[in-house]
């Protein structure tokens, strides 16, 4: 007898507009001076530019401190060693672009249908991961907390109350992960850096995907 084919999904209740799963926010850390605040800004802007031109492994911290123009002892002091720099850096990153899609303009952020959010959701991923991929593939969680770590939460979880919107018949928790697996840091590293693929490709590839699930089209 030929298999039975599997239940399809009932409909989903209407998602109801809902706060995100938040990031550390800068109210966790103790009040800084300003003059302490200037420097932590100064040491994550500094950091970044190194990750970006040298890549993760490679900076240190007496480099930090000197591109931010800082004694190497404050740079201990604010983050305690070169993995807390890291995390750091990447928790300022993950807050900014938390924020632009919870309450930026749109597309990406309130305002524009679900189908147009997601398309516009994973360009602004890609190009991120562009900007901070050597940063992104060193702060990888290790398997076992890959898809439990915060930061993947917050973005899943968006991603599964815009498909709840756009397609609401769909598995919809299932398919988020399915979505997300294209924008993995590590994939892009393979595509970009070992087979040469072009950004651009990726960024019309996320397009059309979301075309095909959500079942609209962008006038491109």
């Amino acid at each position: 007898m030929p298999a039975v084919p599997p239940p399809v999904p009932t409909p989903q209740e209407p998602v109801e507009p809902q706060e995100l799963l938040q990031l550390g926010t800068e109210a966790d850390e103790p009040c800084l001076r300003a003059d302490a605040a200037r420097n932590r800004a100064r040491l994550l802007e500094a950091a970044a530019l190194l990750v970006a031109e040298r890549g993760a492994d490679a900076i240190t911290m007496e480099e930090v401190a000197a591109a931010a123009r800082v004694g190497k002892g404050t740079v201990f002091r604010r983050f305690g060693d070169r993995t807390g720099l890291l995390t750091a850096l990447l928790d300022h990153s993950e807050k900014k672009f938390q924020a632009a899609f919870l309450t930026g303009p749109p597309p990406l952020g309130p305002g524009a249908p679900p189908a147009e959010r997601l398309r516009a959701f994973g360009l602004a991923m890609l190009r991120r991961t562009g900007d901070e991929l050597e940063l992104q593939l060193a702060a990888e969680p290790q398997a076992g907390r890959r898809f439990t770590s915060p930061p993947r939460r917050v973005l899943r979880h968006h991603v599964t109350l815009l498909l709840r919107e756009a397609v609401p018949d769909a598995d919809c928790e299932l398919l988020a992960h399915t979505l997300m697996a294209q924008l993995d840091p590590a994939l892009v590293h393979h595509l970009v850096r070992q087979c040469g693929m072009p950004p651009q490709r990726l960024e019309a590839a996320w397009v059309d995907l979301v075309d095909r699930v959500t079942g609209t089209a962008t006038s491109r």
